[in-house]
């Protein structure tokens, strides 16, 4: 029996997600009438229209459950799919983790029977929230001799064990079976802790959080494969809810998430699964694309691995792949490829910039047709390429950039304002935070002419220290800012300075009278009016200033609502719930912040409308995992041995969980191997983005002062130099 569902085998922009699309299209004509009448009446299966097998169907939505692989594709995709039914139909795209997410929460009550829990509404917990109480939980066990052995602090430690059962969630392995895959894998136990202790510090936070109603991205996973899908009832409504399946790119899926298809097959729904062999760009991070490539034996297989004839791809492909893995053949690649060569890293970095420059300003490629591209970026190449083309009125845009909130000014004014405002803060205030709140919240817009628009500080940089040196008074409890004439030459300040510095003299004593009126509800309230008066007031913000701004208040909201749920849930907490409780919470609080923690992206993460006219600047995991292409690529420190390594891109044991060998030791030889596949899947994928010119950026020398002897090295020797 020929089977009804799709599997589209297709390398990087092949078409897969339109073909995937098309099919959808194809659905809703097959059962047109079908799909009408879940808004009006029940209807009988019929033989010749296979996504309905149901004939109850109570919802309001297509019975088409639709997945993605990240929140970027998941937009692109529903994007598609709304302009092609033109909205008839209310379409929600998920990627995996949401969907397990969502139902997990919609069917809380469920679990409350079967594991016999609590009460209460679950509360996600935040990535960030979620280290920063484990770490709490964990402190008795973590002591100085247990971070000594392992010789990385505990930040980095808590992290990885917390990565740890969420690597085993993906790949369906129970929280109690972590320690055997790990005595079993880790031969020289290179995390030097034992495994049993590592499981015992695992079931102490899942059962932590399970008694508090908070869930974390690992329980989420675990709840959702172990009891959810397991569970009679709930399974029952899978079947009803869903007879049709739509996942792009299943490459960079869990897999659980196979197992779920496979559920779903197995009841009769149809599926049509799109898979990248250049893809698995999550692999190390929980993608098990080897298990999930199973399903394709249960489908017919389309092939889709023509490269798209806009891109570099068709032609040069094989040849530098040829080149990598085997460095004595002698070719000689297209003009289509440039090298950039310089002695220093910084004089590559000054060159590629130029180069960019003049390609945009003669017109032979426009800024957002730009890539730079690199293994990893540090902070010194960042800044050098965004400081010269700015220069040029050349922007820059960073994709997904993890910086740590702190490393905002407006976010690290708007702490210290908090701290003069709540009492038993101040020695979370100095002199420096002082002056850099003054320049920060007396920033104003003035117009040059209709066109310009410019930013400057009534109090600059000099006034501001002036006045944090003679009017900044330290305290433990009730630090305070003093009146300008305190300073005996305060006429040095001037008045525009004056004006500004009294303004925010007078709004710090209001919200301090509001606080002892016990009118200021919370600090968040605090945080709103402190945006709304101060950096939105006097002039607009930038994108990059907004978007840290939206992080700081969704952090804040979300940390004061795990917050109320520890004290709910805690009667000793609720008892002591004091203002000297709020101030130490409040403490915390900033002390998350400026220990450098990385929070969540805000939502929405991109701009509303078109995309920026900015040059792209990346790294390799980003830029592939957001799936796009441009006309010229610079792929930055091509002589690098990062470009074959996983780097941050790859989580401690995650070859451990993968289902086709599970808890098996990996060796040097499945290392080598590795780094191998990935570097002709970095190569062909990214070739397949680049249409016009592709530029290989190379310096002798590395950051450090080493050597650049990469495996890409030998492309550099073979291409003609610029």
């Amino acid at each position: 029996m020929v089977s009804d569902s799709l599997w589209i085998f297709g390398t990087s922009r092949s078409g897969k997600t339109t073909r995937l699309v098309n099919q959808f299209n194809d659905w809703l004509k097959i059962g047109n009438q079908v799909f009408a009448s879940f808004y009006t009446k029940n209807i009988n299966n019929q033989k010749n229209q296979p996504i309905v097998k149901t004939s109850n169907l109570r919802q309001r939505e297509a019975g088409i459950l639709l997945l993605a692989a990240n929140d970027d594709k998941r937009r692109e995709l529903a994007d598609l799919i709304a302009s092609l039914t033109l909205g008839k139909y209310p379409i929600r795209v998920k990627t995996a983790l949401g969907f397990f997410q969502d139902e997990v929460t919609l069917f809380w009550p469920l679990l409350i029977d079967s594991l016999s829990l609590k009460a209460q509404f679950p509360v996600r917990l935040r990535p960030e929230m979620e280290q920063e109480l484990a770490t709490k939980l964990w402190s008795s066990h973590l002591d100085v001799e247990i971070l000594r052995r392992v010789g990385i602090n505990e930040s980095r430690l808590v992290r990885r064990i917390l990565d740890l059962w969420q690597l085993a969630a993906y790949s369906g392995v129970r929280c109690e079976e972590i320690p055997q895959i790990l005595q079993s894998g880790l031969e020289n136990d290179s995390i030097n802790l034992e495994p049993e202790f590592l499981g015992f510090l695992l079931l102490n936070w899942r059962n932590w959080c399970l008694e508090r109603g908070l869930l974390t991205y690992g329980l989420i996973t675990e709840l959702y494969h172990q009891q959810l899908l397991t569970h009679d009832s709930y399974q029952q409504h899978l079947k009803q809810r869903y007879q049709g399946i739509i996942a792009d790119d299943v490459d960079d899926y869990p897999a659980i998430a196979a197992n779920l298809f496979e559920f779903l097959l197995d009841s009769g729904a149809v599926g049509a699964f799109s898979y990248n062999p250049q893809g698995a760009i999550r692999w190390g991070l929980g993608a098990d694309p080897q298990y999930l490539s199973r399903l394709a034996g249960r489908c017919q297989v389309e092939n889709l691995t023509e490269p798209p004839l806009d891109s570099l791809a068709s032609s040069l492909t094989n040849q530098m792949v040829e080149l990598v893995t085997q460095p004595m053949i002698m070719l000689r690649l297209p003009t289509s490829v440039q090298a950039i060569q310089t002695t220093s890293r910084a004089q590559l970095l000054r060159q590629t910039a130029e180069t960019i420059i003049e390609g945009i300003k003669s017109g032979k490629v426009a800024a957002e047709e730009v890539a730079i591209i690199a293994p990893g970026l540090d902070a010194i190449a960042r800044y050098t390429l965004v400081e010269i083309l700015t220069k040029q009125n050349i922007e820059v845009t960073s994709l997904n950039e993890q910086r740590p909130l702190i490393s905002s000014s407006v976010v690290r004014a708007l702490l210290t304002l908090m701290a003069l405002v709540y009492p038993g803060l101040g020695r979370l205030v100095d002199r420096d935070a002082v002056a850099e709140m003054l320049v920060v919240l007396s920033q104003q817009r003035t117009q040059d002419g209709e066109e310009k628009e410019f930013h400057h500080s009534r109090i600059d940089p000099v006034r501001a220290g002036l006045i944090a040196d003679y009017c900044f008074v330290p305290h433990p409890d009730t630090p305070d800012l003093l009146p300008v004439k305190t300073f005996e030459r305060w006429d040095r300040i001037g008045y525009i300075a004056t004006q500004a510095y009294e303004e925010i003299l007078h709004w710090l004593e209001e919200q301090r009278s509001q606080y002892q009126q016990r009118l200021l509800l919370t600090p968040i309230f605090l945080l709103y009016k402190a945006i709304q008066d101060f950096v939105s007031n006097e002039k607009n913000p930038s994108y990059q200033e907004l978007a840290a701004l939206r992080e700081l208040l969704e952090t804040a909201q979300h940390y004061w609502e795990i917050d109320t749920r520890l004290k709910q849930t805690d009667p000793l907490l609720l008892s002591l719930h004091t203002p000297e409780t709020l101030n130490i919470t409040i403490a915390e609080f900033i002390q998350l912040l400026r220990r450098g923690t990385i929070t969540a992206n805000p939502y929405p993460v991109r701009p509303i409308g078109n995309s920026r006219k900015a040059v792209t600047l990346a790294t390799i995991f980003q830029y592939r995992a957001s799936r796009k292409n441009h006309r010229w690529h610079f792929w930055l420190d091509i002589g690098s041995p990062l470009w074959a390594k996983g780097g941050a891109a790859t989580l401690f044991g995650a070859t451990l969980f993968l289902r086709d060998r599970l808890g098996q030791p990996w060796t040097a030889e499945d290392e080598q191997l590795a780094e191998e596949q990935r570097l002709e899947k970095i190569v062909a994928d990214l070739l397949a983005r680049v249409s016009d010119k592709l530029y290989l950026c190379h310096s002798d020398l590395a950051v450090n002062g080493q050597e650049q002897i990469g495996p890409l090295l030998p492309l550099v020797h073979s291409c003609e130099v610029v």
